[in-house]
């Protein structure tokens, strides 16, 4: 597998398909390695006309891991629930951070962003921030239905409220 260094790390990739066609970038969840997207449906969305990316985010598989003590994910969100502060060696905009360097290290200036799991919050981060630079990223926002009139107005603005914009536009600094 290629590495680049982006964002102070090493990135693990996998990228197969033409490089003049439209990107597809592939986000795995939470301690997944990027080889759980299925080799089938790589080849299969690059033999259907797609640049398609996968790779490992950082602490994962062949990435930069970082020596910091393991986290019992269960006392972590006991910790949460209580109102308890946590101070995490990193957060989900620097592995949105990550993304983005990593397309930035391989000329990618669109890209269709696909993330399973907490790779789908990544995505909607990065989705928003490229989209605050005029560049051009289409995420899901949600697991909301389409609303159309006044009311989606109101949804746009709850949107804006919600957090994702100011930690997308932290990226860009």
């Amino acid at each position: 597998m290629p590495v680049v260094l982006a964002n102070g790390i090493e990135i693990a990739y996998d990228d197969r398909g033409s490089r003049t066609d439209p990107a597809i970038l592939l986000i795995m969840g939470l301690g997944t390695q990027m080889i759980a997207w299925p080799e089938a449906f790589c080849d299969d969305l690059a033999i259907r006309g797609f640049r398609v990316i996968r790779f490992d985010n950082r602490d994962v598989g062949l990435s930069t891991k970082f020596d910091a003590p393991s986290l019992d994910l269960g006392a972590v969100l006991q910790r949460v629930m209580a109102g308890e502060k946590i101070n995490p060696p990193y957060d989900l905009t620097d592995m949105a951070a990550d993304t983005v360097g990593l397309m930035d290290r391989l000329a990618i200036k669109k890209a269709h962003i696909v993330g399973a799991s907490m790779g789908g919050m990544i995505a909607q981060i990065v989705g928003d921030a490229r989209s605050h630079d005029g560049d051009h990223a289409s995420a899901s926002r949600r697991q909301r239905p389409r609303v159309s009139g006044p009311a989606r107005h109101e949804n746009l603005q709850s949107d804006r409220q919600s957090g994702f914009s100011d930690a997308g536009r932290r990226i860009k600094n």
